[in-house]
């Protein structure tokens, strides 16, 4: 799994596996899903980042497992 913060494009990006993206889907306003051969979802993009939580900072990222 990757996780990337990209400041110039205000965007982020989860990788959840390295399969090959065969399709990509816009499921709500700025949120792209992409699919791989099966039809799993294998990355999850969040455009407009810095809109959607004004105060967050990407140089500080916390990570959360219960």
């Amino acid at each position: 799994m990757k996780l990337k913060v990209d400041q110039h494009s205000d965007a982020l990006y989860l990788r959840l596996d390295e399969s090959a993206i065969v399709e990509s889907q816009q499921v709500a306003p700025e949120i792209v899903l992409d699919f791989n051969g099966e039809n799993e979802v294998v990355g999850i993009e969040v455009l407009n980042l810095s809109q959607r939580s004004p105060a967050i900072n990407l140089k500080e990222l916390q990570f959360q497992t219960t």
